[in-house]
């Protein structure tokens, strides 16, 4: 039986991966809302670099090339693994990696709860060997349920969509064992508005529409001149397009561009931690589909454009959200271009749009529902082996 001594305040292990930017994020809003409590007892630690330094950064190079160069490829290796199940071989070898550090972990930190953000379940692991571990839990960053994703031993699972609690049900794992949250995202979408002192900040007019464009943390997003150039052909428009870390794009954009600056027409940034604000004043949103840019484009209210999603995750939470009304995907920079400058000029579209989006479960407080529910859970394990 695991003991738990009587604190207040609850050591969190947060383990997360960096294959993509979205783990991490969700990793910090944990983080964030924890010390929004007053606790900051919490610990982030990416249990594949730790563990493997050399294997992770090779898998992360693959990760990334396979993804902007083979697309194909990491599609049918997401297809091909999705239905595995955690006891298969090759869901046993990936859940495997990191055992022996995630124990030195436990040793070290002592932690009473750990919160998986990436599907490497290591620890859950040793829970089936040696039947000792904190309580874990899972939150899942995608629309779209990998198998990778279930095991037996994760005490509660947080999604997304009602859906995905479903898919989880069909699987064998107990309702009360899910909760519906919406994936979570940094603590200033709570209060995201619009204002003067934002539009004079990025040099925008709030009396034409402004297009959003996320290029994605590594600036991968294709055609991103042709698009830019297409709706830039429109003279009522504005364009804000973020280019992540990938600075060769960002001053390509700005040289092709330099008849437009200084006018309020177009925007081009590197990486922005402080997405939501541009989100506040935008009127919609182009994004590569990953969950946790979709789930800060739902709860900004923003109608999603989507091109090009590679076959995978994105694609699918593409597809997800397309058949909801609430995405438009499109695989040709001109195709994406009338679908937004029709949009943005039609009233009733847009409108009809936003309330496709507010149909969605808002992720805005997502970070604290999760935190609260863990603490909550910690309180009642913690009373019960006290019986």
């Amino acid at each position: 039986m695991i003991h738990f001594e009587s604190n207040p305040q609850p050591k969190m292990l947060i383990l997360y991966a960096s294959y993509g930017d979205g783990h991490l994020q969700v990793a910090r809003a944990l983080k964030s809302a924890m010390e929004e409590l007053g606790n900051f007892r919490t610990v982030m630690i990416d249990l594949m670099a730790e563990s493997h330094p050399w294997l992770n950064e090779m898998t992360r190079r693959f990760y990334l090339k396979s993804y902007t160069n083979m697309p194909s490829l990491y599609g049918w290796m997401y297809d091909f693994t999705k239905p595995m199940k955690h006891d298969s071989w090759f869901g046993g070898l990936l859940h495997s990696f990191g055992k022996d550090k995630i124990k030195r972990i436990l040793l070290a930190e002592q932690p009473d709860i750990v919160v998986h953000t990436f599907p490497s379940f290591a620890l859950p692991e040793l829970k089936r060997s040696n039947g000792f571990h904190p309580p874990s839990y899972a939150v899942i960053t995608d629309f779209d349920l990998h198998c990778r994703w279930v095991h037996p031993s994760i005490d509660r699972y947080y999604v997304a969509t009602e859906d995905l609690k479903q898919e989880l049900a069909k699987l064998g794992i107990s309702n009360q064992a899910v909760q519906v949250t919406g994936i979570p995202l940094k603590r200033g979408f709570r209060a995201a508005v619009p204002s003067t002192e934002l539009y004079h900040r990025y040099n925008l007019n709030p009396n034409n529409p402004i297009i959003l464009i996320m290029a994605g943390a590594q600036g991968v997003m294709p055609d991103a001149a042709p698009i830019c150039s297409m709706l830039l052909d429109d003279a009522h428009v504005q364009v804000v397009l973020v280019c992540g870390r990938n600075l060769p794009l960002k001053n390509t954009i700005q040289q092709l561009f330099q008849h437009h600056s200084g006018k309020s027409r177009l925007c081009v940034l590197g990486y922005v931690d402080a997405i939501h604000e541009l989100m506040a004043l935008s009127d919609c949103l182009v994004t590569k589909p990953g969950g946790v840019t979709l789930s800060e484009g739902i709860t900004a209210g923003l109608p999603l454009f989507i091109y090009r999603p590679v076959p995978g995750q994105e694609k699918q939470n593409a597809q997800y959200l397309a058949a909801k009304g609430a995405a438009s995907i499109s695989y040709e920079a001109a195709e994406l271009a009338s679908q937004i400058l029709k949009l943005v000029h039609d009233p009733l579209r847009l409108t009809n749009s936003k309330l496709s989006i507010k149909r969605l479960p808002s992720s805005q407080t997502a970070a604290d529902s999760i935190v609260l529910d863990i603490l909550s859970n910690i309180r009642i394990i913690e009373k019960a082996s006290t019986l």
